[in-house]
C-alpha cells in the first residue's frame, strides 16, 4: 500500500510489534516517528539508546525514520512527542498506539505503583496522544487511529491469573476507540484497534519465532492505517497471519434505552427462573 506524502507515529516502535509495524509503513514511504521509552519486560527504566538504535537500523535501509524516547504517561510527555512529529514532517496522518507492558499481579497484592503503570500506559497515554494529535488529523485526507487491545481481556476463556490491571488498561483502549469513533466520524477520522497474538520479548522470547510471528499481524496494521480501511470502531484480531474483526454491535429489535426487546422480569426470582433464556437471549 501506498503511504507516499503520509506521516505515521508509533508508539513502542523500537521493538517487536512496533519495529514491525513501522518498518512496513515506512516501506510504503511514510515518513515515521518510532516512540519509545527503552523500558525492561516489566515496563520499568528507560534507556534512550533503544530507539536510537532502532531508527539509525532504519535509516540505513533507507527509510525515512526518525526516534523519539519520551515518557508518555503525560500529558506533556505525549503532546511533546506529536510536536516532534510536526516539526520533524509537518503533518500527522497515523497514529499507532502500540507500547504496552504485561504485568502480572493478584487482585490481593494489587499496589498502587503497578496499577499505576498499566494505567499510564493503556488509558493516559492513548487519551493525551490522541488529544493533541486530534487537530493534525482533522487536516490529514485519511486520518487514522490504531489503538492494541488484547483477547486475554476480551475473552474470559483466555484470561490468565494475575492479568487484572493490564485487562482493565486494554478494556480501556475499547472504550477509546468506540468514544473516537463516534467523535471523529464527520472528520473522517478513523479509530479502530489491532488485537494481535505475536511472540515477543513481553512474552520471554529472545530467538526469532517460529509460529506467532510479529510480522504476521502486520499486514492488518498496514490496513487499518490505511485510505482503504473506511471502517471504524473495529477489532482486528490478528494471529498466525489469520485475521478477523469484530466489534460490539446491539442486539436486533432494541430502541435504546427504553426497550431491549429481551427478557421481562419483575423480581430477582423471574430474573433467576429466566436465567437460562436470559444468557442466550
Amino acid at each position: 500500500m501506498d503511504f507516499t506524502g503520509k506521516t505515521a507515529i508509533v508508539t513502542g516502535g523500537a521493538r517487536g510489534l512496533g519495529l514491525s509495524y513501522a518498518r512496513a509503513l515506512a516501506l510504503g514511504g511514510a515518513r515515521v516517528v518510532i516512540s519509545d521509552i527503552g523500558a525492561d519486560p516489566v515496563g520499568a527504566g528507560n534507556d534512550a539508546t533503544v530507539v536510537e538504535t532502532a531508527a539509525r537500523a532504519l535509516q540505513a535501509e533507507g527509510l525515512q525514520v526518525i526516534g523519539h524516547a519520551g515518557d508518555l504517561s503525560t500529558e506533556e510527555g505525549s503532546r511533546h512527542l506529536i510536536a516532534s512529529a510536526i516539526e520533524a514532517f509537518g503533518q500527522l496522518d497515523i497514529l499507532i498506539h502500540n507500547a504496552g507492558w504485561v504485568g502480572y499481579q493478584n487482585i490481593a497484592d494489587l499496589d498502587a505503583a503497578f496499577l499505576q503503570r498499566a494505567m499510564d500506559i493503556n488509558l493516559y497515554a492513548p487519551l493525551w496522544l490522541c488529544k493533541h494529535a486530534w487537530p493534525h488529523l482533522l487536516r490529514s485526507a485519511s486520518p487514522r487511529i490504531i489503538l492494541t487491545t488484547s483477547d486475554r481481556a476480551m475473552y474470559a476463556q483466555y484470561e490468565q491469573t494475575g492479568l487484572v490491571a493490564y485487562s482493565a488498561g486494554k478494556m480501556a483502549q475499547l472504550g477509546i476507540m468506540n468514544a473516537l469513533s463516534h467523535e471523529g466520524a464527520e472528520a473522517g477520522i478513523r479509530v479502530n484497534a489491532i488485537s494481535p497474538v505475536a511472540k515477543t520479548r513481553m512474552w520471554g522470547v529472545t530467538e526469532e519465532p517460529d509460529e506467532l510471528k510479529p510480522e504476521w499481524v502486520t499486514p492488518g496494521v498496514v490496513f487499518l492505517a490505511s485510505a482503504q480501511c473506511e471502517d471504524t470502531g473495529y477489532i482486528l484480531r490478528a494471529s498466525n497471519g489469520q485475521f478477523t474483526a469484530t466489534r460490539f454491535t446491539e442486539n436486533p429489535g432494541v430502541e435504546y434505552p427504553r426497550n431491549l426487546a429481551r427478557i421481562k422480569a419483575d423480581s430477582a426470582e423471574a430474573v433467576a427462573a429466566a436465567w437460562p433464556r436470559i444468557k442466550q437471549a
